[in-house]
């Protein structure tokens, strides 16, 4: 069974190529093996937002905001996730309240900079 470092270099590859859905796969079983790791989660945030499953990207951006909540890095990701989402949202409901997420996640992350 490949490791979960072997699978995310599957996964890269696979992306690199534009076969979104076989690199989704390849985190997804890497997550299987270790749900905490951090590169998976926000490798899905980008891929479930490159085939328009934005909820499923919120998620995984927030999962890596949940298991490294110190790393600005993630928040930042997330601000940009939820930034896309907001951008596919099917109503105004939807795209207001992944505005909302957005500036939060910025926010956070310009805390543990502390920046203003």
């Amino acid at each position: 069974m490949p490791s979960v470092s072997e699978l995310y270099n599957e996964h890269e590859k696979l992306k690199d190529e534009g076969n979104y859905p076989a690199a989704i796969e390849k985190l997804n079983e890497a997550l299987e093996q270790d749900d905490s790791y951090v590169l998976a989660h926000l490798g899905l945030a980008v891929l479930y937002g490159k085939v328009h499953e934005h909820g499923k990207a919120v998620e995984h951006g927030q999962r890596a905001c949940e298991l490294d909540p110190t790393e600005p890095f993630n928040f930042t990701a997330m601000s940009v996730t939820c930034q896309r989402a907001s951008q596919g949202a099917e109503n105004a409901a939807d795209n207001a309240r992944f505005i909302g997420m957005a500036e939060d996640a910025m926010a956070q992350a310009h805390a543990l900079q502390g920046r203003p």
